[in-house]
């Protein structure tokens, strides 16, 4: 009996869930049908516009709603990005600086309308109004966005201590690593010294560079050429051949350097035996050419091309080739 009278009453609830539907969607309908009315007929020549891909006639017609009805503060910003994103910048500038003029904006439409404007100003180059804008929303819900627009703008301008402390605050703010991005502006500071012969003010930043990132090749390299400028030899052999425990790939960009210092040293042998060694770990055309310069100068015509001949076996290609017909052509007048 119990079973029945709930059946029965799950059939009286049914009307009653279908009628308040009904309801429902009429509400809904008469919403839509209202809020199509009060919107300007531009306003849906516009959207047809963007869905046959004519960007220029939405435009106009965007520009015509706005004209009607100025209270389309989201068109506003849609049309500014449009400005934007087809190279009017000017236009754009202007949109979004009405927009933040506005008294009745929201505080997030303001920073919403602030952010528009500093990308405006980065996209025409001026990139002191855009880094005071970015700066604005520094510490809002903008704040991340902003960072990354700032840290663009500060590699712009080559600012490497301010982008260093942007990287950082982005590390802070995201959780991903920027200790490479770092050691590598630590990196831009050091060369900058170096170029301008403060060498002790250079060491610093390489020291950081490696720590922030110990695979930074690039700070060898400076290490590298830091010790040479001081005349240390020894010091800047060391800091390349570390280079090789970091990425091989980079051992080409410092071959010449390494051999010209061990012949300062006056140990072009042991130079030219460590770049054998390199060449046997890691066959490169660039290596190769460097070695077969070294071997022509210290042992003659004869030995550098067996050096190539025998790197040729063991790596065929067709610049090695190459450099084996030099080196036959250097040795055919040698043997006359």
């Amino acid at each position: 009996m119990e079973f029945e009278y709930f059946e029965y009453w799950w059939l009286l609830a049914f009307p009653l869930f279908f009628g308040l539907g009904w309801l429902a969607a009429r509400i809904d309908i008469k919403q839509i049908v209202s809020e199509s009315r009060v919107l300007p007929g531009s306003y849906f020549k516009g959207l047809n516009f963007l869905l046959n891909e004519e960007p220029d006639k939405a435009i106009e017609a965007f520009i015509e709603v706005v004209k009607v009805d100025p209270q389309t503060i989201e068109l506003h910003f849609a049309l500014g990005s449009l400005f934007r994103r087809r190279g009017e910048v000017e236009r754009a500038i202007r949109m979004h600086q009405n927009l933040a003029e506005r008294p009745d904006l929201e505080p997030v439409q303001r920073r919403q309308a602030v952010f528009e404007l500093a990308q405006d100003y980065l996209k025409a180059g001026l990139l002191d109004r855009a880094e005071e804008h970015f700066s604005q929303l520094l510490g809002t819900d903008l704040d991340e966005q902003a960072l990354g627009f700032l840290l663009e703008i500060y590699e712009q301008e080559k600012e490497w201590e301010k982008a260093i402390s942007t990287a950082g605050r982005l590390e802070a703010h995201t959780g991903q690593s920027r200790q490479k991005e770092i050691a590598n502006f630590e990196c831009e500071i050091a060369s900058r010294e170096i170029m301008q012969s403060r060498v002790d003010a250079a060491r610093p930043h390489l020291e950081q560079a490696l720590a922030r990132h110990r695979l930074c090749v690039r700070a060898n390299m400076l290490f590298g050429d830091l010790e040479q400028t001081l005349g240390n030899d020894e010091a800047a052999i060391d800091a390349w051949t570390r280079i090789e425990s970091q990425n091989p790939e980079f051992l080409p960009l410092v071959a010449e350097r390494m051999i010209a210092a061990y012949r300062r040293l006056g140990r072009v042998e042991e130079g030219l035996t460590l770049l054998k060694g390199y060449l046997a770990r890691y066959a490169s055309i660039d290596l190769l050419n460097v070695a077969f310069q070294a071997e022509l100068e210290t042992a003659g015509t004869e030995s550098a091309y067996r050096l190539v001949r025998e790197e040729l076996r063991r790596n065929p290609t067709l610049l090695g080739l190459d450099k084996l017909l030099e080196a036959q052509m250097l040795e055919v007048p040698a043997a006359r």
